[in-house]
């Protein structure tokens, strides 16, 4: 049988996955895993799948950091140089679809009938078409330092928002704060913020599609964040860091919202630490992030190949390995339930919260206009933490910005 090679990267990257005989011809998928070690980890399962069998033949390559990769995607659609597969993040589906650029999977997903989440279905359906796969899964939660708690009388954890504000206020005392809180424009304080507004209740999107930046409980959910601040109960991060651990580590914040991505790293430190829900306002919630998987459009034998790989990606072995490994949660309930995972779980209690967080996650919006709604909030959120504008005041602008250009 003719080996098919579906390969994983730019063609102009450096191969880091193990080689394909030249004679083979080569697709192409771009990747963008880091930290280095969890690429690593999908380097090693890519060959374990080139290695189980012959039809299919996967060379892994690196394209650099996810946020460096849109305009490079969105280049090599207008000039019909388009990978077979792409690992990226949901919000860019809309805009792909747009620019008729994806194949739609609802055959390929209804004959392999893969055992995935049915909350993931958010990340991968727009319309009325399934156009992704998910790779992997993270969810928001609370860090927290319990020695600090202790040490500020704090013997009960805050479950709502007033209940997170009095204990915020509590643990603010000398030089250390009560909570660490995300700076800048930038997806990654969009993307913690609405795990916020999804505990009011509040959407990004309705229903028709339109954005709905300017709610009531959009309003509400930012004011929490501006409370925090004008009580003097939080600490800014540097401006587009909000991901980093080293204030709470060193005990200069006793909270932080983070996910499931960091719980690792935290857990080698040596200090003491927990992880809870966050706090809710109507109804717990979480924000759910990670990476898909998108097949472009080609021919039907590539396309064929390229699938072989997602299927591969989407079992059992896969998402255990995966997740195991690099904190990411496994998206295929088979892989939830095996022993080796509850296993890891007895062993990693904290990891439990944020899978049993999944039920109330909330995706953000895959359609076109994603990215300038999420330009228009993040320079809203800024704005407030700042105290240059009121919740209401921000939110208006940003509401009036994106409509403007939908």
């Amino acid at each position: 049988m003719k080996r098919r090679q579906v390969v994983l990267g730019l063609a102009a990257s450096g191969v880091m996955g193990c080689s394909a005989p030249v004679r083979v011809d080569r697709t192409v998928l771009w990747q963008g895993i880091n930290p280095p070690s969890n690429r690593q980890v999908f380097l090693d399962l890519v060959d374990r799948f080139n290695q189980s069998q012959s039809e299919v033949w996967v060379e892994a390559r690196y394209a650099g950091q996810p946020d460096q990769q849109g305009p490079k995607i969105l280049a090599a659609v207008v000039g019909e140089t388009v990978p077979d597969l792409l690992w990226y993040a949901p919000a860019l589906t809309g805009r792909l679809v747009e620019l008729n650029a994806l194949r739609p999977l609802d055959d390929f997903w209804r004959d392999s009938r893969p055992d995935v989440l049915p909350a993931l279905d958010s990340t991968t359906i727009w319309g009325d078409r399934r156009w992704s796969v998910p790779f992997a899964v993270n969810t928001v939660a609370l860090y927290h330092r319990p020695s600090l708690l202790e040490a500020a009388g704090i013997q009960t954890l805050p479950r709502t928002w007033p209940e997170l504000l009095t204990v915020a206020k509590t643990l603010s005392q000398g030089d250390r704060r009560g909570i660490f809180l995300p700076l800048g424009k930038g997806e990654f304080a969009v993307f913690l913020w609405t795990a916020f507004l999804g505990s009011t209740g509040g959407r990004l999107v309705d229903v028709q599609g339109r954005p709905t930046l300017h709610t009531e409980g959009a309003v509400r959910a930012l004011q929490l964040w501006q409370d925090l601040v004008a009580q003097g109960s939080a600490l800014l991060s540097q401006p587009e860091r909000g991901y980093e651990e080293g204030d709470f580590l060193a005990g200069r914040v006793a909270l932080q919202i983070s996910g499931s991505w960091a719980l690792g790293f935290i857990a080698r430190q040596g200090v003491d630490f927990g992880v809870m829900p966050l706090p809710y306002d109507r109804q717990p919630a979480t924000s759910l992030g990670g990476e898909n998987l998108f097949l472009f459009r080609s021919t039907p034998a590539r396309e064929e190949a390229a699938w072989k790989f997602v299927e591969f990606v989407l079992s059992e072995p896969f998402q255990t390995e995966w997740a195991i490994a690099t904190g990411y949660l496994p998206v295929n309930r088979k892989a939830i339930a095996s022993p080796r995972y509850r296993q890891y779980l007895a062993s990693q209690p904290a990891m439990g919260v944020f899978l049993e967080q999944m039920n109330v996650g909330n995706s953000r919006p895959l359609a076109p206009f994603y990215p300038r709604l999420s330009a228009a909030l993040g320079r809203a959120i800024e704005s407030v933490l700042l105290q240059r504008q009121t919740p209401d005041q921000a939110l208006a602008i940003a509401q009036r910005t994106v409509s403007a250009l939908v």
